[in-house]
């Protein structure tokens, strides 16, 4: 199992860090370091920003939101950012969610999975090099009955195929990532309930598509805080679990909630979402269960993380991403070391 870090979105106070906890994981060997975007700093020029003080570790967007661009500027910035980093870059893909797409890019948020489809098809055209056309329900490349023609992206990526990862939530949209991409980037991943929330359905696409799973990268975000008392550092934990569970989306559309539910907290998942959409955030973070945020983490000891380590590899894990956690700099700096020990003391080296 590989290891990888999720630097989260730019401008959440943690910026000086960033750079430095993406070089330290540079020289500790990590395979891919993770960027996010949502409606604040865009992940192209942060992933360019690190790649440029970076040697080894891959870099990718985690991830390009599809309503914030046109499939051929998607492509244009992933061969861009390949060609730059002479091969170190992987491309990730989401819907984002209702509120951001339609109030922050003015594009409706309808059929998700059938403009996901879409969408890949014609970034893989482009990527390629092959003239771009393309006839689909979303998408018409050249526009009909006017001036445009196929066009060929004239920069040249490092690799003929650069990876591709959508993140996926919904039992459709895995069946439809294991079909479609080369991994997969979850979220709120426990590993006792990952065979039945996420890794049966990405199976079920790779079946679809004549494929097996070899190959596939199941990457989960995985937040890590070093410490002796599990209890307290869990709590560091509600706020953030709340925000996903209780305030993401509205009351029909929260795919973290949904998540929550097939995981066995349907009682508690609803409770979090009444409080959280009510206005009373700290009683919404009151009403995460512990073991909902200690299933999703990992907490506490190098031991216990080793522990926690074995368990998602033999879930199916293969790139473990760590969000390391902590109020400064050298405390991020420990837990990103702390993971490559217990990855080491795991025997998943």
């Amino acid at each position: 199992m590989r290891l990888g870090i999720n630097l989260g979105y730019w401008g959440a106070g943690m910026d000086a860090d960033n750079l430095a906890v993406a070089q330290e994981a540079d020289r500790l060997g990590y395979d891919v370091c993770w960027a996010a975007e949502a409606y604040g700093s865009d992940a192209a020029t942060v992933l360019a920003w690190v790649a440029a003080q970076t040697e080894r570790i891959d870099v990718g967007s985690a991830i390009f939101q599809i309503p914030a661009r046109q499939p051929a500027m998607t492509a244009m910035t992933a061969a861009t950012l390949d060609s730059l980093t002479k091969g170190r870059f992987r491309l990730g893909l989401g819907v984002s969610g209702p509120q951001v797409s339609e109030g922050w890019y003015g594009v409706k948020f309808d059929k998700p999975l059938a403009r996901t489809r879409e969408y890949v098809e014609i970034v893989r055209k482009a990527m390629s090099r092959e003239r771009l056309s393309y006839d689909g329900a979303h998408w018409t490349l050249p526009l009909p009955g006017g001036p445009g023609k196929p066009l060929k992206l004239t920069v040249h990526p490092e690799r003929e195929h650069i990876p591709l990862y959508i993140a996926a939530i919904g039992p459709k949209n895995l069946e439809q990532t294991g079909e479609i991409a080369d991994g997969a980037l979850l979220i709120f991943p426990a590993a006792e309930h990952l065979e039945e929330t996420a890794l049966r359905h990405i199976r079920a696409g790779r079946e679809k598509a004549g494929l097996t799973m070899d190959g596939f990268d199941v990457c989960p975000t995985v937040p890590l805080a070093l410490g002796d008392d599990v209890n307290a550092l869990a709590d560091v934990f509600r706020p953030y679990t709340a925000l996903y569970v209780g305030g993401m989306g509205s009351p029909k559309q929260n795919f973290y909630n949904q998540l929550a539910q097939r995981m066995g907290y349907e009682k508690e998942a609803a409770e979090i979402q009444a409080k959280y959409l009510g206005g009373d955030k700290e009683s919404a973070a009151a009403a995460v269960p512990h073991s909902l945020i200690d299933s999703t983490t990992l907490l506490g000891s190098v031991e216990r993380i080793a522990d926690g380590m074995r368990a998602y590899a033999d879930a199916g894990v293969t790139t473990l991403t760590l969000a390391p956690a902590g109020f400064t700099l050298d405390e991020r700096l420990a837990a990103l070391r702390a993971g490559t020990e217990a990855l080491e003391l795991a025997g998943l080296a």
